[in-house]
């Protein structure tokens, strides 16, 4: 069975695929249990097509809430019931302590945590809020965190440990660009968006440090389409909000967001 569905998934994500089957074979032919750690949406798709393909095992996903980008799955055979099982998730408020703290991003928040030796495994979605940040941690981790976490980028700040029910909502602060393009090649998009040139826009493209929609594309004449989300490791990510028609020398109008 794992086999067949390689070719469905790019080379690079064989790893994964073979821990994913590994979990969902096990829990139907051994009725165990697998609680994973957070794994982002490109993963939580291939793990739920593999789940799919089995049919005495289920799954159940949480997050914290329905907006949650990376979530832990709970893998069982299909008898069990997942409604009542501990996800094993807290919530980390980090509060900077100064009045007039330096705007902290998500990058800072990030990189804090991480600077404690903890796996990015571990670690849900981070949401800036108006009054610091909610991260979303697994529960064993929790307590560490809390203790140690003193500073992010400089800036002294409090922690405590929130239910998952107290997680607060964010919305993603995006910046609108307009303009016009050639063609829907992810490589002139893209460039457009990080101000870099055609070429050294295939760098980071054909080096696997750009995905779309999670899944690592290194084509780039890949055509993006309304929705998609892109990533560039080290230009951040952006979505293409609209594809409009075409200019009167044959130029797509384009509008993305950036996420900032």
């Amino acid at each position: 069975m794992k086999n067949e569905v390689y070719g469905h998934f790019h080379p690079d994500e064989r790893q994964f695929v073979d821990r994913a089957w590994e979990w969902v074979s096990h829990a139907g032919e051994y009725h165990e249990v697998k609680l994973t750690d957070f794994l982002d949406p490109r993963q939580g798709y291939i793990l739920q097509s593999l789940v799919n393909r089995h049919p005495d095992v289920i799954v159940r996903w949480e997050g914290g809430d329905q907006d949650a980008e990376r979530r832990r799955a709970i893998i069982a055979p299909d008898y069990r019931d997942l409604g009542d099982e501990d996800m094993q998730m807290k919530v980390l408020a980090i509060t900077p302590i100064e009045q007039k703290f330096q705007a902290l991003e998500h990058s800072d928040y990030m990189g804090s945590i991480l600077g404690l030796g903890i796996k990015r495994s571990k670690i849900g979605d981070i949401r800036v809020v108006e009054n610091g940040c909610h991260a979303v941690v697994t529960s064993d981790i929790a307590d560490y965190l809390a203790i140690h976490l003193n500073g992010v980028h400089r800036v002294s700040v409090s922690t405590e440990i929130l239910p998952l029910s107290a997680l607060r909502s964010m919305e993603s602060k995006l910046e609108l660009m307009d303009f016009t393009v050639a063609s829907l090649r992810l490589d002139g998009i893209a460039a457009d968006v990080c101000r870099l040139s055609r070429s050294k826009i295939l760098v980071p493209i054909k080096g696997g440090r750009v995905r779309v929609n999670w899944k690592v594309e290194e084509d780039p004449s890949f055509a993006l389409k309304e929705g998609d989300m892109v990533s560039v490791q080290g230009f951040g990510r952006f979505r293409v909000m609209e594809i409009g028609g075409l200019t009167k020398k044959g130029r797509y109008h384009v509008q993305v967001g950036k996420f900032v």
